[in-house]
């Protein structure tokens, strides 16, 4: 969703790369700048006019002027910036004291109350909750239906106690709900209202009459994150109207251009709590401000991916494999494990949202985009088309067995002949990278065996090397290491100077694994 402004951005730092002192004239340059990405992401004026006034008052002042590296200030400035206007801490839910906590949702119709009151109620679960959704819409056609369905695949509890499709009292619904759920002991109660297609009384008189009877601890909000302004607007009639304490955004994943998350807490004063980014139940999780910011200026989210990656891996096994792979060479790590592995990532979500977290990824997000996922199915058909022997000793693989192989997981035998000669070229470079040798061509990992030596090595060479006494030779050399410097410069995106990412080669002791 903040391709386009993370793309403008990133252009916009760029020009301030390798300057010693920002002049007046750059910072005002580069405000505009700031301010026409923005606006062009359909952030609200408002929102817009505090955001670039900041940065121009911080800007200005000492703390850029007296930098070491003024660019690199300002890039801090503005991810400091976006995370208050995105909210600045991020807001937990509140409990109630005395269960059930009852949770209200409000909303337009089609800003995926339902499905959200879904995702809401799996993430509570995960939590060690006990919720039960609600069903008080009952107006829409198949709404109830389409909650019922919702909580069955999330493996949580429905109240829907009417029909639906114009029959029943959405108020007595969400009254009885709490006493249902106190005497079932759940202990949150997450009321799914109805909407319409705009704001009208009828719609904030139920939604208030709701609100007074079940009296919530917490409303929220939920937003449509792909209509922009118009998100603003809307939030704010239901913040007069009715009240809410809280932001849902739903349809982050789209590809309209992110206005509405970074006008919303602005303008309301209420921040986000969640986001909804995917089709998927477990697409949903907290709203951090500071994450968020550092996606958007290509700075990856390394947290929410070490997060996802504990709740998905035990520690046990990753030692397991550490060991495997540790020891002779990684013969030990087969194809089972390496398939084990391959499943764990799965269920971490998209390969290319994992991807998209990595700091640096989004110059390349073009490439990162148009990754096949089915190709992960096609390498778990092709080992579990393998016998138990076959997957241990890969070596055994020869010409008629891995006919049988292509013929068992309807691929070509050079694909199965692909995977064998990647696996072990993968085996290999894990291998050594866990005994601390470090990637083919580059150093060993810090604080891992194997590096320390080199590192002494190079610290070694370094201290050995002199300067000339030449004072014209000298400043030939220091020339030429500055300019072998601003080559290598990664900028503010890790990428080399004057890349615009389309031409981005991988190295080529990973091209072997991309197939």
């Amino acid at each position: 969703m903040f391709d386009t402004l993370s793309d403008r951005l990133a252009a916009t730092f760029k020009n301030l790369r390798g300057k010693g002192r920002l002049s007046e004239a750059d910072i005002d340059a580069t405000a505009r700048e700031i301010r026409i990405a923005l606006l062009e992401a359909d952030v609200a004026l408002p929102a817009v006019r505090a955001f670039i006034k900041q940065v121009k008052e911080r800007a200005l002042g000492a703390e850029v002027s007296q930098a070491l590296n003024p660019a690199q200030q300002v890039i801090k400035i503005v991810n400091e910036e976006l995370i208050g206007i995105l909210g600045g801490e991020t807001r937990r839910l509140r409990f109630a004291k005395n269960p059930p906590t009852v949770i209200m949702l409000a909303g337009l119709q089609g800003a995926g109350k339902t499905t959200l009151a879904g995702k809401l109620g799996r993430w509570l679960k995960g939590q060690g909750h006990a919720p039960l959704l609600v069903a008080c819409d009952l107006q829409r056609p198949n709404a109830v239906n389409q909650l019922s369905v919702v909580a069955e695949r999330a493996g949580v509890a429905v109240y829907a106690p009417e029909p639906g499709n114009g029959v029943g009292d959405p108020v007595k619904v969400a009254e009885d709900s709490v006493e249902y759920a106190r005497s079932k002991q759940y202990d949150v109660v997450i009321v799914d209202t109805a909407g319409r297609l705009g704001i009208d009384q009828e719609l904030m008189r139920q939604a208030a009459d709701i609100r007074d009877a079940v009296r919530p601890d917490e409303i929220l909000f939920v937003v449509d994150a792909m209509i922009g302004q118009d998100a603003v607007n809307t939030a704010q009639a239901f913040l007069d109207g009715v009240g809410f304490d809280g932001v849902v955004l739903s349809k982050l994943d789209g590809d309209a251009r992110g206005g509405a998350a970074l006008s919303v807490a602005h303008v309301t004063g209420k921040q986000i709590m969640f986001a909804s980014n995917g089709e998927k139940l477990d697409d949903f999780d907290a709203f951090h401000p500071d994450r968020m910011a550092s996606r958007i200026l290509g700075m990856g989210d390394m947290l929410t991916l070490i997060e996802k990656a504990e709740q998905t891996f035990s520690q046990a096994e990753a030692e397991k494999m550490a060991s495997k792979l540790a020891s002779s060479k990684g013969k030990d790590f087969t194809l089972d494990d390496f398939l084990s592995q391959m499943e764990q990532v799965r269920k971490m979500g998209s390969i290319s949202k994992l991807l998209g977290m990595l700091p640096g990824m989004g110059q390349i997000k073009d490439q990162i985009n148009n990754l096949d996922e089915r190709d992960v199915d096609r390498t778990a058909a092709i080992i579990k088309s393998m016998t138990p022997g076959e997957r241990q000793d890969p070596t055994i693989i020869n010409g008629s067995r891995r006919a049988r192989i292509a013929r068992g997981s309807g691929v070509e035998v050079s694909a199965v002949k692909n995977l064998v000669e990647r696996f072990f070229e993968a085996r290999k470079m894990m291998s050594r990278m866990a005994q601390g040798g470090g990637m083919p061509g580059m150093p060993g990992i810090p604080g891992m065996a194997g590096g320390g030596a080199r590192k002494k090595k190079q610290v070694k060479q370094a201290k050995g090397k002199q300067r000339s006494g030449n004072p014209q030779k000298r400043r030939a050399e220091e020339a030429a290491a500055a300019a072998r410097r601003e080559q290598q410069s990664g900028g503010a995106f890790d990428l080399p100077a004057g890349s615009d990412g389309q031409n981005f080669e991988l190295p080529d002791e990973f091209k072997k694994f991309m197939g």
